[in-house]
Parts: C-alpha cells; sequence; structure tokens
C-alpha cells in the first residue's frame, strides 16, 4: 500500500537525515558514532540489493514498490545509489552488463562466484535457482530505471533512469549471448520495462526489437 511503502521511506530517510529512529525497541541515530553514517549508507545499499534476491525473486510484482523507495533514497542520499549498483553489479554481474571470463589461476569454484552462483565448499547451487536470482535482481533494476519517488522534486532529474536502460539493452544485444543467463535477463528485462522503452525511444526501440528478433535471438 502506499501509506506503507511511503512509512518505510520516511524511516529510512530520517535515519540517514540524522534524526533519531525507533527500531527494535531502541532509538537509533547515525550522529552516535564518526563513522556510523558510513555504515548504514553501505548496509543499507545491500539491503535494497537483497530484495531483489529475496522478495523480487518470489513476488515479482514488489519490485516496483521496493524500486520507488530505492528511488526516493537515492534522489536524496547519492551515495546510496552509487553503492547500491556496487552491490547489485557485484551479486549480478548482469546488471552492468558483463560477462566474467575464467582467468587462469582462478577456481572453478571462485569463478562460479564470479558469475554469481551460490557455491558452499564445492557444492553449487542449481540452475534454475541461480536464474531465478540473476530474475530478481534484472527485475528490480527494470522498474528502478523507470519510476520515481512521487513526493520529490519533479523537476530534478532521475538520479538513474531509462537512458541507462537504453545503454543496457543496447550492450547486451553487442555481446555474445551466454547459455541460458542472456535469454532470462533480456526477457526479464523488457517485461518489466519494455512499454517504459517503447515509449520514449519509438521508432528506436522497435528497430532494436527487429534486429533482436531477426538476428540476436537465432545466435
Amino acid at each position: 500500500a502506499g501509506s506503507q511503502v511511503r512509512d518505510v521511506f520516511d524511516k529510512i530517510n530520517n535515519l540517514l537525515s540524522g534524526k533519531p529512529v525507533q527500531t527494535g525497541g531502541r532509538t537509533v541515530s547515525v550522529t552516535q558514532h564518526p563513522q556510523a553514517l558510513d555504515f548504514v549508507y553501505y548496509k543499507l545499499a545491500e539491503k535494497f540489493v537483497n530484495q531483489g534476491e529475496e522478495e523480487v525473486t518470489t513476488h515479482r510484482d514488489s519490485a516496483f514498490a521496493i524500486a520507488v523507495v530505492i528511488s526516493g533514497i537515492w534522489e536524496m542520499h547519492p551515495r546510496v545509489g552509487d553503492l547500491f549498483l556496487a552491490h547489485l553489479h557485484k551479486k549480478c554481474p548482469y546488471t552492468v552488463p558483463f560477462y566474467p571470463a575464467l582467468k587462469k589461476g582462478t577456481s572453478m569454484e571462485d569463478y562460479q562466484r564470479m558469475l554469481g552462483y551460490h557455491v558452499e565448499g564445492s557444492m553449487v547451487e542449481p540452475q534454475d535457482s541461480f536464474l531465478k536470482r540473476m530474475s530478481g535482481f534484472i527485475r528490480l533494476y527494470a522498474a528502478l530505471i523507470q519510476v520515481r519517488w512521487p513526493y520529490g522534486n519533479k523537476e530534478g532529474e532521475h538520479p538513474h533512469g531509462l537512458s541507462y536502460g537504453w545503454r543496457w539493452l543496447a550492450q547486451i544485444l553487442n555481446m555474445e549471448p551466454l547459455s541460458d543467463v542472456t535469454a532470462t535477463v533480456v526477457y526479464d528485462f523488457l517485461e518489466v520495462c519494455g512499454n517504459a522503452l517503447m515509449k520514449q525511444y519509438q521508432g528506436q526501440f522497435w528497430k532494436l526489437m527487429i534486429f533482436m528478433q531477426e538476428q540476436y535471438i537465432p545466435r
């Protein structure tokens, strides 16, 4: 509900603004320690990315509610946005987009971690679980680039708007597709923000879709 989203935003914004916030039966403030704000920026960005992995993976429509809060916080506190992207790219390199290559001297377990797999010892998560998590990250990113915090400054630019999505799509279509992964992330990306890209880029968008249909999908 909109009121719940507003409450979540207000609580986070108050915390980052140095106001005392009630949580877990106690009052906390970033003014209590000289490095508290840096710590909270870092952990908050990490938590936002985890929402893609945990919440959006199982409840796909939640991407928009989470994204609108991230967008508002990013607008008010730009460092959170930079850290959000850093955490997102580390957990899901396909949001760059980037396909990590296996380098000499890198163990297979470390390489699989670089690709975004969960690896415990020598046990690697199943492919369907991996793709589902990558889907959650991409859907959150695709929602974020098209939504604005409705109570913010309407005159300013989106802190990370649709132009980044257009660039992402163009870049990924210039790369050789990766089995399973590319099909998953392109499908999820277009399902979430294809309509917004079509409205913004019109003829250019349809040219890209024709290129995808005729040349990219066969590859």
